[in-house]
């Protein structure tokens, strides 16, 4: 590193001194704490980001947002040249910059990883980082903070664009490493059209949706409800009446939200009476998690929950059986040597219910650890990848290999079978690839990605729900006095070590139909969490319960 780069990090870090007595970690959401606490944080990211771009040449994101959590809080995240999240590589280094104690020792630490990951810091070539926020107040002092990071290395340049969802930001770094149009109203224009040819494509009589029939969508009085309401006026075929879209004064994430609604299983403000036997979803805060609900009864806030279990098996039913169209035996002179290979991805906190119902359609489900990052990994491994967790965070990936194909696929019917049954279903399917993110869950594309399948199918909410109906679960934690003693394998789905307790889980499973139970240490806290499912709610606490037990007597309580 020459002096110039040393001096200019050295000043401008010691105008940002970091919190004393908190240890930040960088997890699958980046940096989250109060914000308060983040200036210091914020702007060693901005480095961080900086670095990243200088490292490959490319446009990275930062997005400062702290998604579902309280007003008060807020956060950073790096988003990777494929619109992704950081490289799990770079993730320990982002935890020694953030917790540096003074500017020489940050710029130590900048000094060895440089010279470790061989990056040249002379500023000859600009590189760019694209930074976003989303309403919190705190937002605009903590971006400042981002744009002192990224100006502190040498040629990288800081371009704010605004006020974005989460999502938003993601598409955009993707969109530019790929050298497409990369502005927000691209972003909505994309969104818009691709959903019009899928709605343009609903078979005759399929769709018996009148007028009056609306989607009702609580923005968690965040960016997703300010944005929908600039898209909704770009679509055709799509009513939407949006509520707690911030303007009313509400509270972010305060009693409204897709993790709200998620978690209390009960209607968000401003959803009541009035919405019985209405179609309505919440977006969470930054508008990257989605749920449907069903308001059943004028007499009670308690709500049916449609969660990321059913919108997965709601995408897996329609690519299917576009997937079936696609491959049927046809009389026309058609290439059909390719077999997409489709996935289903989840976690052991997926409903078994959910599960049973996408392996009697015959689809592959595979299973991984907790995390957001091990679903998308795994879901890229096929060609056509749907993953989604129960809270509302997921999306489709599609592998270069096979957009190849349906774009050849596609340009061959419109030769030899222009308007046939698998003409429209490779248009329909091309049509998703267009209106899904690839790069991370998105509440908005999501969103009219099943609208555009409801309609398709000719399915009202309550129809989709019926899909399968979900056994009882019950999640309970035990204190500990080290989580670390249990090694899970399996995708967490069975304990490794220590020995026997996996054996005793078993037993007290088969005592109960449709037993299912598992254990795994926090990521974050001394405790290990018990999940447990059952044919019945008293069954599945019972089982819980047992198992909650048994953990405790192997291995010994912490303390309160």
């Amino acid at each position: 590193m020459n002096e110039d780069q040393r001096s200019l990090l050295l000043s401008s870090s010691s105008r940002f001194p970091p919190p004393q007595g908190v240890k930040l970690s960088y997890g699958t959401a980046g940096f989250r704490a109060d914000a308060s606490i983040l200036q210091s944080t914020v702007y060693r990211v901005g480095i961080l980001a900086a670095l990243r771009a200088v490292k490959t040449q490319s446009v990275i994101g930062l997005m400062i947002t702290a998604s579902h959590n309280k007003i008060s809080d807020n956060g950073i995240k790096v988003a990777d040249p494929s619109g992704g999240m950081l490289s799990q590589d770079w993730e320990p280094f982002a935890d020694t910059l953030a917790n540096a104690c003074d500017p020489q020792q940050l710029v130590q630490l900048i000094t060895e990883f440089v010279e470790n990951e061989k990056i040249t810091l002379n500023g000859a070539k600009s590189v760019e980082i694209l930074l976003a926020r989303d309403t919190r107040p705190s937002g605009e002092s903590l971006l400042e903070a981002a744009k002192q990071g990224i100006s502190s290395i040498i040629g990288a340049v800081a371009l704010d664009m605004g006020i974005l969802t989460t999502p938003t930001l993601h598409w955009m770094v993707r969109a530019r490493n790929k050298g497409a149009k990369a502005s927000e109203m691209d972003y909505f224009e994309q969104l818009s059209s691709s959903f019009r040819c899928l709605v343009d494509l609903i078979p005759s009589g399929s769709n018996t949706r009148n007028e009056a029939d609306k989607l009702v969508v609580d923005g968690a009085n965040g960016v997703g409800g300010e944005k929908l309401e600039i898209l909704k006026k770009m679509l055709t075929g799509l009513v939407i009446d949006v509520r707690n879209s911030g303007k009313e004064g509400g509270v972010l994430n305060d009693g409204v939200g897709a993790d709200y609604v998620q978690k209390e299983k009960v209607a968000p403000s401003g959803f009541g009476s009035q919405d019985v036997g209405i179609r309505c979803c919440s977006l969470d805060g930054d508008a990257d998690r989605l749920v449907y609900f069903i308001v059943p009864s004028t007499s009670s806030i308690k709500i049916e929950l449609v969660d990321g279990d059913k919108i997965l098996s709601l995408f897996a039913v329609f690519i299917k059986e576009q997937l079936s169209i696609l491959n049927k035996k046809r009389d026309v002179n058609v290439n059909d040597d390719y077999q997409c290979c489709l996935g289903i991805v989840q976690t052991a906190y997926a409903n078994g219910a959910s599960t049973d119902y996408l392996k009697q359609l015959g689809l592959e489900v595979i299973f991984t650890p907790t995390g957001v990052k091990y679903l998308h990994e795994k879901a890229a491994q096929y060609d056509i990848g749907i993953y989604f967790e129960a809270n509302g965070h997921g999306t489709i990936l599609f592998s270069e290999k096979f957009l190849c194909w349906l774009e050849a696929k596609n340009t061959e019917f419109s030769d030899v079978a222009k308007g046939s049954e698998p003409h429209k279903a490779a248009m329909r399917l091309l049509a998703v690839t267009k209106l899904i993110n690839p790069a991370v869950g998105d509440a908005l594309s999501g969103m009219l990605l099943v609208e555009a399948i409801l309609q398709h199918m000719g399915w009202s909410i309550e129809k989709w729900n019926e899909l399968y109906h979900d056994l009882p679960s019950r999640q309970l934690k035990v204190k500990v006095v080290d989580r670390t003693a249990v090694v899970t394998a399996n995708a967490e789905t069975v304990v490794a070590k220590p020995p026997g307790i996996q054996e005793a889980i078993n037993a007290e499973t088969a005592k109960y139909p449709r037993g299912r139970c598992f254990i795994r240490p926090s990521g974050t806290e001394d405790v290990i969490r018990v999940y447990a499912e059952a044919s019945t709610e008293n069954a599945a606490d019972s089982l819980a319960s047992s198992v909650a037990k048994l953990v405790h007597q192997k291995l010994g309580s912490g303390t309160s």
